[in-house]
């Protein structure tokens, strides 16, 4: 193990303002903190210049491998508060060094719980969100294990796959291909060959294949409904409601006017894609009147009233925090509140009367806000709009219908444009990423994949949402009310480096990093824009994405990097995350606590920062695991639609270099394989970084980062996901993208 000595002579050295601290400092900040920290924050409170933050976060890495941060927010935490011996558990993720961690489920102290170190041999089958009784030991490092006990969700170990029989009685092949395993049915639970099942992994003997048993049927593999289902299934996604939940969601009724604001005289219109179930979102915009902003706008974002009928502790709002999201599939959704709530009291339909919180938004010509306010009214759609349809009536090739003023189109697009200019003034991220759109039969089997349009009306509600969110954000801060923010963290140095190796060694103009430049998004927008209409600008689009940090949820603010933002948080979409229902209690609550009168429904539970912290790492988790349900389920189509291919040759780009090969992206349909290093031409291959490639030992043939290639589909499986490509032997790097320097 790694120990951090600090020099003598620097701790006596007398604090000088934005001087780097020493160890012995930022370790005395971690155990005085009231709350969890990060990088950023000692950085803020140390003073420290940007020049100085490398060299901070060697030291916070040299820290963290002593252990010495661990054992500091241990003892802080638990300072006052006996450890007990035995307590219920959930895993909430694992550490850099792959160390699963854990969080007690209930903590009797005042301080956050502790972070915990799972400590049995069983933890890959743990998964976040498992829960387990567990025995508490403190070592003298100041490190506390979780020694597992058994686990407390009802199962073990699940796999999806597909049932085919066999001369012993069966087995089940795993749709996840990088599960190398296969499993010997020990109970078929009545499936038939080629059917998709969940199967329960067994105690396995000494030889032969691990025993499983069928415990759910998802239907025949080749179904239509199989590559959402088996989505699903692999990431447990929790489809049924408790019939507590459900019968709060139907014991549900509409709202009177009573002390809410009446908004039903305003044309609120929600704007959705075509296949939208539900409308979370209406807006509205007017020319501001006010002398002393012209050309300014007056801007109103009504989001769907949901903590009123989603109380905390209710058995709805215990379901919505436990599923975090809705996890939305081609040819379903599953929901995070009852289809009662989702599609019909909180689904903001045209002329019927809803509940909703609405922000009064002031912008000036520049899209800057001036101000905002808060209300808690009753609204009525005049029209639901899709994103094509109100484009075009923007473009003057239809009317709008008679509910809707003809004026408030041009109002829309006006406050739009100037918070265009604003976004471009702040210098937020613009990434230009492929989108595709599969496009299902009427029996839910994929027939094409599209380019999904990117319209100004797409970029209308993003803009609308963003400022509503901001002034969310605000709001809370000004009523010193606790948060629950959206931040997003600068890249990681070392990224931005590897991005900036691979731009050097390509032969387009300007398309360089300079180092030790401050990272800004603006830095990889200029990228951005040289690479724009060079054979590279996907592969330079996709690795700048690949340097950014994952965005979270946190009541612990550092800002939003990719939007260029300094306070972030969710607050327009309370129907399908969790998240924005915190923030509509938590605006509700401060608002009562100012005298506002918004009414009791929907007041949050006084969380501690602990809990917050908590809630936010759940919620976090839950919205990576949609987002890799979508994403699995996507590659699945692009798989089912290409199966007929089999054989064809494909132009692409090498997006990813790894010891066992190539990953290739093809250009005209945006789908990945990998080409195995065993098929490549007959050489010995070894992996390269600066750039990253595979250099042939012998023959010396490189195969790098971003080169052009032709590859021959070879093999394509739907269940699974998986594409498998060859090279084609007169493949070449093109010209005018790479320069001449080899292998």
């Amino acid at each position: 193990m790694t120990r951090f000595s600090p020099s003598p002579a620097r701790e006596k050295r007398k604090r000088v303002k934005g001087a780097l601290p020493s160890a012995s400092e930022v370790l005395a900040f971690l155990r005085e903190s009231p709350s969890a920290v990060g990088k950023r924050e000692i950085a803020r409170a140390f003073n420290l210049a940007p020049a100085d933050r490398p060299a901070l976060r060697d030291m916070l890495r040299q820290i963290e491998r002593s252990g010495a941060a661990t054992r500091a927010a241990n003892r802080r935490l638990t300072s006052g508060t006996p450890l007990p011996e035995l307590a219920v558990v959930e895993r909430i993720g694992t550490d850099e060094d792959g160390v699963p961690l854990a969080r007690p489920v209930a903590w009797p102290g005042p301080d956050p719980a502790p972070v915990l170190q799972l400590a049995d041999e069983g933890n890959d089958a743990i998964p976040v969100g498992a829960r387990a009784a567990a025995r508490l030991v403190t070592h003298d490092t100041g490190t506390i294990e979780a020694r597992v006990i058994r686990r407390l969700d009802p199962g073990g170990a699940r796999v999806v796959g597909v049932f085919e029989l066999d001369r012993e009685g069966g087995r089940v092949v795993p749709t996840d291909r990088r599960n190398k395993n296969e499993y010997r049915v020990a109970a078929r639970g009545g499936a038939g060959a080629g059917e998709l099942v969940v199967a329960e992994i067994l105690a396995a003997g000494r030889f032969g294949l691990p025993p499983a048993r069928i415990i759910e049927r998802l239907g025949a593999a080749t179904d239509p409904a199989a590559i959402s289902l088996s989505a699903i299934a692999s990431f447990d996604i929790p489809t049924e409601f408790p019939a507590a939940a459900l019968a709060e969601a139907e014991a549900a009724i509409p709202v009177g006017l009573d002390n809410r604001n009446n908004l039903r005289d305003l044309p609120l219109v929600t704007i959705d894609g075509a296949d939208a179930r539900d409308f979370d979102d209406a807006v509205w915009a007017e020319p501001d009147i006010d002398p002393a902003n012209t050309g300014g706008w007056h801007v109103v974002v009504a989001i769907a009233d949901v903590a009123w009928y989603v109380r905390p502790g209710s058995a709805l709002d215990r379901e919505a925090e436990r599923r975090g999201n809705s996890v939305y599939l081609l040819d379903r959704v599953v929901p995070m509140l009852p289809e009662a709530l989702s599609n019909e009291l909180c689904s903001l339909k045209p002329a019927a009367d809803r509940a909703c919180l609405a922000a009064h938004l002031w912008i000036d010509a520049d899209g800057r806000k001036r101000r905002h306010r808060f209300v808690r009214g009753l609204m009525r759609s005049a029209a639901r709009f899709t994103y094509e349809e109100i484009q075009s009536i923007r473009d003057g090739q239809r009317d709008p219908p008679e509910p809707v003023p003809s004026e408030l189109v041009d109002a829309l697009y006006g406050a739009f444009a100037a918070l265009a200019r604003a976004r471009l003034a702040r210098g937020a991220l613009e990434l230009d990423l492929r989108e595709d759109r599969v496009v299902l039969d009427t029996e839910g089997r994929p027939i094409a994949l599209v380019p999904a349009p990117r319209l100004d009306s797409h970029r209308l509600i993003e803009e609308f949402m963003i400022l509503a969110n901001v002034a969310a954000a605000e709001e809370l801060e000004i009523r010193r009310h606790p948060c629950m923010y959206r931040i997003h963290d600068a890249p990681d140095p070392a990224k931005v480096a590897a991005l900036s190796d691979f731009l050097a060694e390509t032969s387009v103009p300007g398309l360089a990093l300079a180092k030790g430049q401050a990272l800004k998004p603006e830095l990889f927008n200029r990228l951005l824009r040289r690479a724009e209409r060079t054979p590279i600008a996907p592969l330079v689009n996709d690795l700048v994405l690949r340097c950014q940090a994952q965005a979270v949820y946190s009541n612990n603010n550092i800002g939003h990097f990719g939007l260029g933002l300094r306070r972030y948080a969710h607050f327009t979409s309370p129907i399908r995350r969790y998240a924005d229902l915190l923030v509509h209690r938590a605006l509700i609550s401060s608002a009562n606590a100012s005298g506002s009168g918004f009414g009791a429904g929907g007041l949050s539970h006084p969380f501690d920062n602990g809990q917050m912290a908590a809630i936010g790492e759940h919620i976090s988790v839950t919205e990576r695991r949609a987002a890799a349900a979508e994403r699995t389920a996507i590659e699945r189509y692009r798989a089912t639609l290409l199966a007929g291919e089999i054989g064809s040759v494909f132009a692409g780009w090498i997006s990813g270099v790894a010891e066992f090969g190539l990953f290739v992206t093809l250009a005209k349909s945006g789908a990945n394989g990998l080409v195995p290093v065993s098929t490549l031409p007959a050489d010995f291959y070894d992996r390269r970084e600066k750039p990253q490639r595979l250099v042939g030992r012998r023959y010396g043939r490189a195969f790098r980062l971003g080169d052009a290639v032709k590859v021959r589909l070879w093999e394509a499986d739907a269940i699974g996901g998986r594409l498998s490509f060859r090279i084609e032997e007169d493949s070449r790097p093109p010209g005018g993208v790479r320069g001449s320097r080899r292998g």
